[in-house]
């Protein structure tokens, strides 16, 4: 238990006696809140569709009928975490059911991060868990960044396990530590960025609070950051890797992030949650109802820091700083105090609270719900593939990562990818990239992949198709209508492309499929 001084202590555990009431809506909404994962066979989730298909191709590795244009190839990568866990518990459940509870595992992991973390911090749970049921469907999560979801969930239980100890010998604390940063390692790497930052900032407050000597407060700082530098170690001589090249900074964003982080799919739901919730904290803290301790406002400040000089990509990782805003938020939630001074404040607290999740609930609600027969009719697509063809997705829009104009659409950008499971066939987009995934294109389709990226604009492949390609046309595809036998062409139908070339053979709401006529 972390030390305080009494008064503050009593303050945070008295009794409540509209204790019960808190304890019941939160109940009732984290049962809601993990409904669209408990019902839904594929969560229209962007990235979820070719992490599902990537769980097909490592289960079935080593089979007699295994797609053959894709290889295996472990390295020490921390980006692992459902590419150890979904295959091997797939041989209990099948890979559907398997990749579907670790999103299950990954939010029950952070709901309850949330209260260990805030009962490790006050001694009784109070606002944490509610804060984490306002980011279970945020936007990182909704756009269905897995790894890091779990790898979330894990830090936040690590953060709790080592203030637990911090007051303990040198030995109990590195044991701890050793125990999470490996396994957070193995899991996602931005999830141990969080778990060291906010442990670091803790330990930076202590000394500054107690007046530590620079000497002992450095100690502390090397072993907390040693097991993180004996795995790097290993990392480099096992040729591992943290991601690829490339860095981003997209400043322009760093602003607009906070108030689209709540909901990945409707940018005014978000936008609307995130107003709801600064008015509602301000009159919080106005009125001196919500309070934080002073080690928050360093947290506060250490990860605000952060978010502005982390580049939007980093190491191959898109949106790297916007995974900073749902665990600080988390973190910080945990010291900070709320005194409801009558019933009247408490109801109104709960109706606000519960208002946005509802909101942002309804809107994964509506979306998830109405994917399951799109995701339905193209898997049924997938019959009138040849097997073992080459498939190439195109979209009838701009191609923009991420879509703006409607994120509605988002969720179907991955989803042809399934087709490496159900008709063995090669698709370009399934995630293959060098330190995050241990997945390889072999070497007869090397040139047609592509570690990462979206469907190519149909207008493009129009250009290249009738001899017009624009400088700089991606090298996959400058020869596509010779080297893909279908294309599935996403998004809102329009006239039929390059009637020569393309034949229909399956038409949905959200996709067309055509056969191409490969002649020279």
């Amino acid at each position: 238990m972390i030390t305080r001084n009494s008064k503050t202590m009593s303050a945070w555990t008295q009794a409540d006696p509209n204790r019960s009431t808190g304890i019941i809506v939160f109940a009732l909404l984290t049962v809601a809140s993990l409904l669209p994962t408990l019902l839904t066979p594929i969560p229209a989730m962007v990235d979820y569709p070719n992490h599902l298909a990537r769980m097909y191709l490592l289960a079935q590795n080593g089979d007699p009928g295994a797609n053959p244009y894709y290889e295996v190839r472990w390295a020490l990568y921390p980006n692992l975490g459902m590419d150890l866990l979904v295959p091997r518990l797939a041989q209990w459940v099948g890979v559907e059911s398997a990749t579907r509870l670790f999103l299950l595992c990954s939010q029950i992991l952070i709901i309850g991060g949330a209260l260990a973390l805030e009962r490790v911090v006050k001694g009784r749970v109070q606002i944490g868990g509610f804060v984490a049921l306002l980011f279970v469907y945020c936007l990182p999560f909704s756009w269905g960044f897995l790894n890091f979801e779990f790898g979330l969930g894990i830090s936040l239980w690590g953060i709790a396990a080592y203030l637990a100890v911090i007051e303990r010998a040198p030995l109990i604390r590195l044991v701890v530590n050793a125990f999470f940063v490996p396994a957070l390692f193995a899991v996602h790497f931005f999830s141990l960025g969080i778990y060291g930052a906010a442990i670091g900032l803790y330990e930076l407050w202590r000394a500054h609070q107690r007046k530590v000597p620079y000497r002992a407060t450095l100690l502390r700082l090397v072993l907390l950051a040693l097991p993180v530098v004996l795995l790097l170690i290993v990392m480099r001589a096992t040729s591992g890797s943290v991601g690829s090249d490339g860095t981003e900074w997209l400043l322009q964003y760093k602003p607009v992030w906070v108030f689209r982080i709540l909901n990945g799919y409707n940018m005014t739901v978000s936008a609307i949650s995130v107003l709801v919730l600064l008015v509602s904290l301000y009159l919080a803290f106005k009125c001196e109802v919500l309070k934080i301790e002073p080690v928050g406002i360093w947290l506060v400040a250490g990860f605000s820091f952060l978010y502005l000089i982390i580049p939007s990509k980093l190491l191959g990782t898109s949106f790297a700083d916007l995974r900073i805003i749902p665990g600080a938020v988390i973190i910080v939630a945990a010291f900070c105090s709320l005194s409801l001074p009558d019933r009247r404040s408490l109801a109104a607290a709960l109706l606000v609270v519960s208002g946005v999740i509802l909101a942002n609930l309804a809107t994964v609600f509506a979306v998830w719900l109405s994917y399951r027969a799109d995701y339905a009719a193209l898997i049924a697509s997938f019959q009138k593939l040849d097997r073992g063809a080459l498939v190439l997705v195109g979209t009838s829009g701009n191609g923009d990562d991420p879509p703006f104009n409607d994120l509605t659409e988002y969720p179907m950008a991955y989803a042809p990818t399934l087709a490496v499971h159900y008709a063995n066939a090669f698709v370009p987009n399934v995630f293959t990239e060098t330190g995050k995934q241990p997945l390889r294109p072999s070497a007869t389709v090397q040139r047609l992949a592509i570690p990462y990226g979206g469907p190519v604009p149909m207008r493009l492949l129009s250009a290249i198709a009738t001899g017009n390609a624009p400088d700089g046309a991606p090298s996959f595809i400058q020869t596509w209508h010779r080297d893909f036998d279908y294309l599935y062409v996403l998004g809102p139908a329009a006239a039929p492309p390059l009637p020569d070339r393309l034949q229909e053979v399956d038409r949905s709401a959200r996709f067309v499929l055509y056969k191409i006529d490969r002649r020279p």
